[in-house]
């Protein structure tokens, strides 16, 4: 069975009311890993034709979206007589793969599935497409994440921005333009050659320091890849939707590259030292200026749809609710009531996509962003880097995130000292459930801590915001017998 786009609210009720397992992606347009994750998703419903596979795009359909707390793209939920029966988030085509099967049945009885979607009928470029979104991170895969991670080396990253400015219009492919090795490659120099421009490519089948370290200097984790004066347009799917809708041709003129000349591509090797051109957003001195009053207008600025009473999308209601939630004051801006704002912040901030969270002047990034950082803690730690919330306030909300919270040095699966052991074990022993925090992990918290408790070690309990104490109070009241009804006062 074909996978099938809702359009409606009524059309998706009518769908899940049949009965059978329903499979339903929640998607959007400008999120590279939906469309990665949609191949897998197609091959899918393939293999598994008595199953109803439903595409929703999320923000086109909030009221489906809220309905299953959609905060953040690929998203998938699984259904079965109408109910929920698991979900995954993210975008893992192995676990995508497991969960369908374990709902729908395996495709012969007594084998584990073998999807098309792994490989069995699907073709080279799909497979390969897949197989390199597979090797990312399973932390931040199918995630929008922070720019350029501090693991490449100064060394590495002066090679890639040399190359990536080596030519305005560069594309990191594999393969030459004479003889492309993947079809998404190959697809990109045909459109740049329709495009009517001059273009250099680099082939990253001959340089694996370069096709790994571009993956994370770019933060894109495929190929090809195509700079404009330096600055990552996108992928095969980008590069195919802007040239299909016109905005191909215009972000090169925004990056004044014109197309007067016959197009004409060239190969740069990997010591390539053309002189790179200086990055511009191509955007007026007027606007430009306009968009850096709107972000430093207040500390925390937030490019939205709608208003914080009335968000015009799920993405934007769940970056609302997080800032609430960290108690913070912030101001926003509704990039629907004002297209030139709208498009212009798009190329600003070289992000295609709203909500917008900007701290002091600094872009954070959207949604998935944002919620990743909260349920990690970056959030707060930022907010403190920057002086928006104070480092009291953020150790405050940290003793009571949880009722029983435990300051240790590592993990309750891997700790890191043999006082912080001991705690993990006698708690566990007890049956009591608790939270914890690897104070190793920062700084911050672990210093200031010792004066916000007036305690100087680790670990250290605390039961509803009120220290207990450190390892050998935990064991004396163990001992005792009053652990476990300390904790339930």
């Amino acid at each position: 069975m074909a996978v099938k786009d809702v359009k409606s609210k009524q059309e998706f009720d009518d769908l899940v009311k049949e009965g059978s397992a329903v499979m339903i992606h929640f998607w959007a347009s400008w999120c590279e890993a939906s469309k990665h994750m949609d191949q897998v998703f197609a091959h899918l419903s393939a293999d598994f034709p008595h199953a109803h596979f439903l595409r929703v795009e999320a923000e086109e359909q909030p009221e489906i979206s809220e309905a299953y707390s959609v905060s953040a793209v690929p998203y998938f939920v699984f259904l079965k007589d109408g109910k929920t029966v698991d979900t995954l988030e993210g975008a893992y085509p192995s676990e995508l793969t497991n969960k369908v099967s374990k709902i729908v049945g395996s495709i012969h009885a007594g084998e584990p599935a073998a999807p098309a979607s792994l490989g069995m009928a699907a073709g080279p470029s799909v497979l390969e497409a897949i197989q390199d979104f597979a090797k990312i991170d399973n932390s931040s895969r199918g995630k929008t994440n922070l720019p350029a991670p501090a693991d490449i080396s100064d060394p590495l990253k002066t090679r890639l921005e040399k190359l990536t400015r080596s030519h305005p219009i560069m594309l990191f492919m594999k393969g030459t333009p004479e003889e492309p090795e993947c079809g998404f490659s190959k697809k990109a120099v045909e459109i740049l050659k329709t495009e009517n421009v001059k273009f250099a490519t680099f082939d990253i089948l001959s340089d694996n320091e370069v096709r790994e370290g571009l993956k994370k200097f770019s933060n894109w984790p495929t190929y090809p890849q195509l700079y404009c004066n330096g600055e990552l347009l996108g992928g095969s799917d980008i590069i195919i939707a802007m040239h299909e809708g016109g905005e191909l041709k215009q972000a090169f003129t925004d990056h004044g590259v014109g197309n007067n000349d016959v197009s004409k591509s060239t190969v740069a090797g990997p010591d390539s030292q053309q002189a790179g051109v200086t990055n511009s957003t191509g955007l007026s001195l007027a606007l430009t200026s306009r968009l850096e009053s709107l972000i430093n207008s207040a500390p925390v600025m937030l490019f939205m749809k709608g208003n914080p009473n009335e968000p015009r999308c799920g993405f934007s209601r769940k970056v609302v609710e997080i800032l609430r939630e960290e108690k913070v004051d912030f101001k926003t801006f509704d990039i629907l009531s004002d297209d030139e704002v709208r498009q212009g912040l798009k190329v600003y901030s070289n992000w295609s996509s709203y909500p917008q969270l900007y701290i002091t002047s600094e872009l954070i990034g959207g949604s998935d962003i944002v919620l990743e950082m909260q349920k990690s803690g970056e959030l707060e730690k930022v907010l403190v880097e920057k002086g928006i919330i104070s480092l009291q306030d953020r150790l405050k909300k940290l003793v009571n995130s949880t009722p029983v919270i435990l300051f240790m040095k590592g993990t309750p699966d891997a700790p890191r000292c043999g006082f912080s052991s001991k705690v993990v074990n006698a708690l566990k022993e007890e049956g009591i459930k608790f939270g914890s925090f690897d104070i190793l992990s920062d700084e911050d918290v672990r210093q200031g801590l010792k004066t916000f408790s007036n305690w100087p070690t680790f670990p250290q309990l605390y039961y509803k915001g009120e220290l207990i104490g450190g390892c050998d109070i935990i064991f004396e009241l163990k001992s005792n017998g009053e652990l476990a009804s300390t904790l339930s006062e």
